[in-house]
């Protein structure tokens, strides 16, 4: 399920002014705390939403440098991954969002070679 519209605008008012989400997904601690982790061009924005409601925004967790990778994601139960220090669980659908957010950072080194690239 894509993030409220509601959301997004909540989110922006807690990132840099001018600063444009290129990814964002909600994760959680032991479905305990939950958090939107957002990617923009300069950083990966942990922001917590406390205990008592999954979008209702309260303070920035976490502030990486783009450079810090989100994955890998174990999938092989509910899937998970690791940021500062912290394991964070993950819905499913979110798993390609990660590997798009890292894929990134590679650049060309990421990507599958072309099957076609004779033509």
């Amino acid at each position: 399920m894509p993030v409220p519209s509601s959301v997004r605008e909540r989110i922006r008012g807690f990132l840099p002014a001018g600063a444009q989400i290129s990814y964002m997904f909600p994760a959680s601690w032991n479905e305990t705390a939950f958090f939107f982790v957002v990617v923009t061009e300069a950083s990966v924005t942990v922001v917590s939403t406390g205990i008592m409601s999954r979008t209702r925004l309260k303070a920035i967790w976490h502030v990486f440098p783009r450079g810090v990778r989100i994955g890998p994601v174990d999938t092989n139960l509910t899937p998970v991954f690791e940021l500062g220090g912290r394991q964070f669980e993950v819905d499913d659908e979110y798993v390609p969002v990660i590997n798009a957010a890292d894929a990134e950072l590679l650049g060309r080194e990421a990507m599958p070679p072309d099957p076609f690239a004779d033509l």
